[in-house]
C-alpha cells in the first residue's frame, strides 16, 4: 500500500548526479579496450578460474591478476529479472531482462540486458550472445545488450590474449544519477516554509530539551517525536570549518571559499552552511556570524561575520 503525503507537506523532484572519473589499470584498460575492438577478455586466477569481468586481484587469495585470455562472445544465462518500465540510462528503450550470463570459458558471470518480447521468452539456462553497438568507445555499453542464440556453448580452452591494443582505453567516466521525488515530512516542511519568512525554527526534544535544527520530527537520541517548536538565531558560531579548494560543477562560487558548522543561538545542533563577506584564512572557530539571505529571500545563501567577539570555547565545545 502507497501512502500519499497530507496536500501541507512538500514534494518535489530530486536529482543527485555524479560523474565519477577513475584510471584504469591494465586488466581494466585491457577489458574495455577489447570490447572496443569486440574482443571478450577475462582473467585467469591461479586455481585456473577463468573471471569475467576481469579483476586485478584474486578474490580469494589476493594475489595479482595478470594472466588474460579470450572468451566467446556467447554464454548462458544464469539468472534473470524482468525489466517492465526501463529508466534513463539504462541499455535498451523497451522493457528487456536483466541477465546474469556466464560467456563460454567462464567460470563467473556478466549482469547486462537481455533483448527478448517478453518474460515469457527468458529462463535459466537459455543461449545468448553479444550484441555489439555500432560505435564503441571501450565501455561497457559496447556491449549493446545480450540477445537469444540458438547455437552450442563453445568447447575448449579460452585462448591467452596479451592485452594489447592499438590506443589503449586508460580512464573512463562513468555517470552516477539518482533522480526521485523527495518529501521532507512534518517537520522539515514546516522548517522551509518558516525559512522562506526568514525565520529559523527548530525542534524541542520534551525529554532531554535538546532543540534540532534543521528538526528531524524525533529526538535520535531519546527516540522521541518532537512538536515543540522554536525560534534559533538568527546569529550564531562557527564551532568548525573546511576550506573549500575544488569549484563544483554548476556552483557560481570561486575557490577557496569555507564551509562550516554554525551553532546558532539557541539550537543544540549546529547546522551547515558557506561563510563569505571575509578572507578564507581568516574564518575561525568561535567567529560569530549572520545570514545573508538569497535574493528571493527564501534561504540563507551565506552567512558574514557580525562582528562581535568570537564566542569563547565553552560556549560552543559541545556542539563540535
Amino acid at each position: 500500500m502507497t501512502l500519499t503525503p497530507p496536500p501541507d507537506i512538500l514534494r518535489a523532484p530530486l536529482v543527485v548526479e555524479f560523474p565519477f572519473t577513475r584510471s584504469l589499470g591494465p586488466v581494466q584498460s585491457a577489458f574495455l579496450t577489447g570490447l572496443r575492438e569486440r574482443t571478450v577478455l577475462g582473467v585467469r586466477t591461479e586455481g585456473g578460474r577463468v573471471l569475467v569481468p576481469p579483476v586485478e586481484y584474486d578474490p580469494e587469495t589476493a594475489a595479482d591478476l595478470r594472466d588474460l585470455v579470450e572468451v566467446a562472445p556467447t554464454g548462458t544465462v544464469t539468472t534473470w529479472a524482468w525489466n517492465p518500465a526501463p529508466r534513463t540510462g539504462q541499455p535498451l528503450a523497451t522493457p528487456f531482462a536483466w541477465v546474469l550470463v556466464r560467456l563460454d570459458g567462464a567460470d563467473t558471470a556478466l549482469l547486462h540486458a537481455l533483448d527478448a518480447p517478453g518474460p515469457d521468452a527468458v529462463r535459466t539456462g537459455m543461449r545468448v550472445r553479444v550484441r555489439w553497438a555500432a560505435e564503441r568507445t571501450g565501455a561497457i555499453t559496447d556491449i549493446a545488450c545480450f540477445e537469444p542464440y540458438e547455437g552450442d556453448p563453445a568447447t575448449g580452452e579460452p585462448a591467452p590474449h596479451t592485452g594489447a591494443f592499438d590506443a589503449p582505453v586508460t580512464g573512463i567516466t562513468a555517470p552516477a544519477r539518482l533522480d526521485y521525488t523527495y518529501s521532507p515530512g512534518r517537520a522539515q516542511t514546516r522548517y522551509l516554509h518558516a525559512l522562506a519568512e526568514r525565520r529559523t525554527v527548530g525542534e524541542r526534544c520534551p525529554s532531554c530539551a535538546k532543540v534540532y535544527v534543521p528538526p528531524r520530527g524525533a529526538c535520535p537520541t531519546c527516540g522521541i517525536a518532537t512538536a515543540d517548536q522554536v525560534e534559533v538565531g538568527p546569529r550564531g558560531t562557527v564551532t568548525t570549518f573546511c576550506i573549500v579548494n575544488i569549484k563544483a560543477k554548476n556552483l557560481d562560487i570561486e575557490v577557496p571559499y569555507v564551509y562550516a558548522h554554525i551553532a546558532l543561538d539557541g539550537a543544540g545542533l549546529a547546522l551547515h552552511g558557506r561563510i563569505g563577506g571575509i578572507p578564507y584564512d581568516q574564518v575561525r572557530m568561535g567567529l560569530r556570524v549572520e545570514p545573508v539571505w538569497s535574493e528571493d529571500g527564501r534561504y540563507p545563501d551565506h552567512y558574514r561575520p557580525t562582528g562581535e567577539p568570537d564566542a569563547d570555547y565553552d560556549t560552543y565545545k559541545e556542539l563540535l
